[in-house]
């Protein structure tokens, strides 16, 4: 079992039932899933950025990502409809928990001049932050690494309010800024 998870059905949940005041341990928040996506603008001119990014994505959640394709044609962009400009990589279950983990304890200390994460979450109860380059992933090979490319990662929760998810997130450990 992953060492978050467990962490969360032993600790974080008696904790948040207590702060909440809820008896229903199902109506208790909860991280549903982790939206790990990678857009490749670069991609209209050369394909070679997208493979590189798709296996940069493949190795850093250690699953087969999915690549996006464009909705609409913008001739200012030289973008065609259906061209792949993107991909992403749902985590559901024990490789979430593993990647949090991973993510929390791992690449946020290796981040350059980290000071937190911003605590604005999008009014839903979900969570959303950026990272400007892969390189930060230790299973990235900087040997092998032909290009920098940001990614967003986006925390789907169950809570009903933003206080509810920031309180779930905090308690997992994530660094948020001091107000």
């Amino acid at each position: 079992m992953a060492r978050l998870k467990e962490k969360y059905e032993r600790e974080i949940l008696p904790e948040l039932k207590k702060t909440l005041g809820r008896e229903n341990p199902m109506s208790i928040p909860r991280l549903e899933k982790i939206v790990v996506n990678m857009g490749v603008g670069k991609a209209i001119e050369n394909k070679k950025r997208l493979e590189a990014a798709m296996t940069d994505l493949g190795l850093i959640t250690g699953q087969k990502p999915v690549a996006c394709k464009a909705r609409k044609s913008v001739s200012n962009f030289k973008l065609r409809e259906n061209m792949e400009i993107g991909c992403k990589v749902t985590l559901r279950k024990e490789r979430m928990y593993e990647f949090l983990d991973r993510l929390i304890h791992v690449v946020m200390p290796r981040i350059r001049d980290f000071r937190g994460l911003r605590t604005k979450l999008d009014g839903r109860g979900n969570y959303t932050m950026g990272l400007a380059e892969q390189s930060v992933f230790p299973e990235v090979d900087l040997d092998r690494l032909e290009f920098q490319q940001g990614m967003d990662i986006c925390f789907v929760t169950s809570a009903d309010t933003d206080g509810e998810a920031f309180e779930l997130l905090k308690s997992f450990g994530m660094p948020f800024r001091k107000k």
